[in-house]
């Protein structure tokens, strides 16, 4: 096992780690920007090294700081957390190169999972249901317009290196397509530095799904279910939870297992999802995170185990400490993520907490960086925690979560906890009938 771990993030993810890795016996180290030496990871660490300015690219994205983080610290392993270079093959590469471990899986499979196309063609090979679609990229408006024929209309075209809904154009019919295809493209260079785009059928009222797997890089697998996460806002998940309402046991059993033996057969270790869209009772993959998910913990809540404990368990090369028929779902879990940002067009808030309380009681949980005086830097993501409850049932759990919003106070800068209040009022929201184009609907008649 590990002495000492560095994690290579910052907020309610950072501490999440920290937490696990005290647990453990386990020496944890922070890194922070200039901006965030008060952070509270860095004060909640046993160690921690200032890597650079407050822009991320000088920083929490700066290889050679890190890494020579871990050599003045003496930490053997790196913990990336989500986002920043969770999902980065190049810096896996460089930690590896260094002698030391990357908490997370190979840097092959990132690279395969990274780029859409690549990452649709493997899942097909491994069993897993797919969108209809271009065979690859698509180079031309002609090729376009010709695979929009074939699969009919309408269609999607995603820039191959996207993400959170950037590179990412609907078209309706054929006269739509070029201003579609050229804007995606533009979008997915400007983005990422890539115009390369694919297609893929359009569904029309489809609701995302992603299922939970685990590897220990050895060529065993278990999946630990599904996460309904179909209230998005721009493509951006709002509010998530365990199990998803309309999925049956026997569907679950069944794209359970293919994901984990997908992954399984690929000696995939760590932690990954695999994101479907579902429409009609039938899945369709539309790509895989090969990191731990903002959401994770709805499914610690209902599978009542430490996801994360486990990424550091599997990297240590110790076996998995669960197996398939270990993992049985305990009740419901909601999560809605709470984010520094002003109603109704949902601007970034940054300032000064004058005022912080969390709720709690039974079955709530409150991942966040935030205390009384904190500053917010408007450097980074306006995500400021995640508030998850869990009940014996789905009507427990949204009584729950209606319960701990009303005990939670953050003073001093505007979030979106009004947006949940609403929400909790719907009775689309109430039953759990929405699909992945609701809350734009919702959002457009209530606070446009």
């Amino acid at each position: 096992m590990f002495d000492k771990i560095l994690i290579a993030n910052r907020g309610e993810i950072a501490l999440r780690v920290i937490r696990a890795c005290r647990e453990m016996g386990i020496q944890s180290v922070a890194v922070h920007s200039t901006a965030d030496a008060d952070a509270m990871h860095v004060r909640m660490a046993d160690e921690s090294v200032c890597i650079g300015p407050a822009p991320s690219s000088g920083s929490y994205l700066n290889f050679p700081a890190i890494i020579s983080a871990c050599e003045i610290s003496g930490a053997q392993a790196i913990h990336p957390g989500y986002g920043f270079l969770s999902e980065n093959a190049r810096f896996v590469q460089v930690v590896e190169d260094h002698g030391l471990t990357f908490i997370g899986p190979s840097a092959e499979h990132i690279r395969i999972m990274g780029d859409k196309i690549t990452a649709k063609e493997t899942a097909a090979r491994l069993g897993i249901p797919v969108v209809p679609g271009s065979e690859g990229g698509v180079p031309d408006l002609e090729s376009a317009l010709k695979v929009g024929e074939e699969i009919g209309y309408p269609v999607i075209i995603k820039a191959t290196a996207g993400g959170g809904g950037r590179g990412m154009k609907v078209a309706r019919n054929a006269k739509e397509m070029e201003r579609a295809f050229l804007t995606a493209r533009s979008e997915g260079k400007a983005a990422f530095g890539n115009d390369e785009v694919y297609i893929e059928k359009y569904l029309g009222t489809p609701r995302h799904i992603e299922v939970q797997v685990f590897g220990d890089g050895k060529g065993n697998a278990v999946h630990l279910g599904e996460r309904d996460c179909s209230l998005q806002r721009r493509h951006q998940k709002v509010f998530e939870e365990a199990p998803g309402p309309v999925i049956t046991a026997e569907e679950r059993a069944r794209i359970g297992k293919i994901c984990a033996d997908a992954v399984a057969a690929i000696n995939y270790i760590g932690a990954g999802t695999v994101e479907f869209l579902y429409e009609n009772g039938e899945f369709y993959f539309i790509e895989m995170n090969t990191r731990l998910q903002v959401e994770h913990p709805v499914t610690e809540a209902i599978y009542r185990q430490d996801l994360v404990r486990e990424q550091i368990r599997v990297a240590a090369g110790l076996p998995m400490s669960f197996t398939q028929d270990d993992l049985t779902i305990d009740g419901h879990a909601i999560e809605v993520r709470i984010n520094a940002e002003k109603l109704p067009h949902f601007a970034p808030c940054p300032g000064t907490i004058t005022h912080y309380h969390a709720p709690g009681g039974l079955g709530v949980r409150m991942d966040s960086a935030l205390y009384d005086g904190y500053k917010i830097p408007p450097y980074y993501d306006s995500l400021i925690g995640k508030l998850i409850v869990h009940g014996r049932d789905r009507p427990e759990a949204l009584a729950r979560l209606a319960r701990a919003l009303g005990e939670l106070i953050v003073d001093g800068i505007d979030t979106t906890v009004p947006l949940f209040h609403a929400l909790l009022q719907e009775p689309a929201v109430q039953s759990g009938d929405y699909n992945i184009h609701w809350l734009e609907k919702w959002l457009e008649t209530n606070l446009g």
